[in-house]
């Protein structure tokens, strides 16, 4: 049997998108079929962007899906590419009306061949439903002689099952479509598998996944090929589109090694989920601008550098609003930053509101605190609603952990919040990452030095810092990992020998700050566990763990 030439095409669909998504397929196949592809396989869920949560249900999305499918095909065969092979995810319905995520096989004009899995990849829907429908035998098709095996994403994480069935049928190859969303490390854990099942099935395995943004989750691409003997074939970079065209051997003849690219560090990969969330909330909900309070702090300061890499500095606002008791390096370093990203930097004092309302209420104490931070976020609500800039906050995990944020203020407002699911020593970490970068390739730093290494501080009363109220962040972020990442109590944590005051201050303050959690804006996932997604527990509840 002669060799195969595979494309593995790594794209970013839009959810909902149906006809421009199939656009997409289109182009790519073209794009293959002039590598000289004769099998070209898309990600899971590609016709419909993932995840389409309730539209699934849907009726009328559901005709528009299966139209699409019978529409592509014939379009392929209109291009000049009926002799390709072309495997794309999209949404199928059973007879009972129940969905299925499905693969289909399309050749000649026609679709030749279908694969539904048992559920859709959706858990925060159809969990609580059970709206699950019995998938098909395993699917195997020929392609110029050659049999390959088709599965999708989550079969290949249960044992038995599909890929027990594809080794029993044989195959020279399986191509395995996804649409697994990025988690830092998670990776490492994705190709240790894939080498796992492809040993299995005794052929080598195709590993296309989805890159792109969509709500709070980021799809990261690096798909990939390994070998049955686990050996390392071929892989694309992360983030970004790719066609990575690779050839099966002839029957028993050994496997070359294609082209093959580093993977970014981890700190790297999230700043680049960071961006990537971001970007792709903005232009596929239609913004052009963002806006964000600039008050010369790390946070404020990296979540600025990250939308000016994810749609250009000169499409970011950024809104210094000092009150009496900002300090002039605070400004300066503002206005610093917004210098550097080239972004359009406005300066709105906010002295002459705060006192039009204390004139009103004549609060004390921290009410009056939080009322200068929420006149922060009523100027920058207003200027957004004025000029159409999508508002994003700026604030961090560890802040949304312990409730250490004004609700509606100018940190904890808008439609998107990059860092929601980056602690504060990782905001560092991410920052001192992005400005080396810059240095490495000769540019400016996007990030002024002193708002790396200045304490952070809200800066709402005389000689505030953080750690007025907070243990120090390296310290605050381990007991946040482990309380909240790994739902380690209080016990465990003081046999692990964490002071018991600061222990059950931060459970304290953990417990306690539900509610800000649920009102905060959606923002990348980049951990195992991010608020919102994956750790929801009841605002209304009476258990403490202090």
């Amino acid at each position: 049997m002669s060799e195969l030439r595979v494309a593995l095409a790594q794209v970013n669909p839009c959810v909902g998108d149906i006809a421009g998504n199939s656009t997409l397929v289109r182009s790519r196949c073209q794009e293959a079929d002039a590598a000289g592809a004769r099998l070209v396989v898309f990600p899971e869920m590609v016709m419909t962007g993932y995840p389409i949560e309730d539209l699934a249900l849907r009726e009328s999305f559901q005709r528009a899906a299966a139209a699409a499918v019978d529409s592509l095909a014939s379009g392929l065969a209109d291009d000049g590419l009926g002799h390709l092979t072309v495997i794309v995810g999209t949404l199928g319905v059973a007879a009972s009306g129940r969905p299925f995520n499905q693969a289909a096989v399309l050749r000649g004009g026609e679709v030749i061949a279908r694969y539904n899995k048992h559920h859709l990849p959706n858990y925060g829907v159809f969990d609580e439903r059970r709206i699950f429908a019995s998938g098909e035998d395993a699917c195997v098709v020929e392609v110029d002689g050659r049999r390959v095996g088709v599965a999708i994403c989550e079969d290949i994480w249960v044992d038995g099952g599909t890929v027990a069935q594809v080794a029993d049928a044989g195959v020279d190859l399986l191509a395995v479509l996804n649409g697994s969303p990025f988690e830092e490390g998670k990776g490492r854990v994705r190709t240790d598998l894939a080498r796992r099942r492809a040993a299995e099935v005794g052929a080598p395995l195709a590993y296309v996944n989805l890159w792109g943004g969509q709500d709070d989750l980021v799809f990261d691409g690096h798909s990939f090929i390994v070998g049955a003997d686990g050996s390392w074939l071929a892989n694309a970079p992360g983030f970004e589109d790719a066609l990575l065209v690779w050839d099966l051997p002839a029957a028993d003849a050994p496997a070359a090694q294609a082209s093959v690219v580093d993977f970014a560090s981890d700190t790297e990969q999230v700043y680049r989920a960071c961006v990537t969330g971001l970007r792709d909330y903005v232009v596929k909900n239609g913004f052009r601008s963002v806006i964000l309070g600039m008050s010369g702090g790390i946070d404020s300061a990296l979540t600025a550098a990250i939308a000016a890499d994810a749609i250009g500095g000169q499409n970011v606002v950024g809104v210094s609003m000092p009150s009496s008791f900002s300090s002039d390096h605070s400004k300066d370093d503002a206005a610093d930053l917004a210098k550097r990203l080239g972004a359009d930097y406005r300066v709105e004092p906010i002295a002459a509101v705060v006192d039009a309302f204390q004139g009103q209420l004549a609060l004390e104490g921290v009410a009056e605190e939080n009322l200068q931070a929420r006149v922060r976020g009523v100027i920058l609500m207003g200027i957004s609603n004025r000029e159409g800039h999508l508002v994003i906050a700026p604030g961090n995990k560890s802040e949304l952990a312990t409730g250490y944020a004004t609700i509606y203020d100018a940190g904890s407002i808008g439609g998107f919040a990059p860092l929601k699911d980056v602690d504060k020593t990782r905001v560092w970490d991410l920052a001192r990452w992005r400005n080396a970068d810059a240095a490495r390739r000769g540019e400016v730093e996007p990030i002024p030095v002193n708002s790396i290494e200045k304490p952070p501080s809200a800066e709402l009363r005389p000689g505030q810092v953080d750690q007025d109220s907070l243990p120090p962040y390296d310290l605050l972020d381990e007991v946040l990992d482990a309380y909240v990442e790994h739902a380690e109590g209080r016990e465990e944590l003081l046999a692990r020998g964490y002071d018991e005051a600061v222990v059950d201050r931060v459970l304290s303050l953990v417990d306690r700050a539900e509610w800000k959690r649920r009102q905060y804006p959606p923002g990348p996932k980049v951990t195992a566990l991010a608020f919102g997604r994956d750790r929801r527990l009841p605002i209304t509840s009476r258990w403490r763990e202090v």
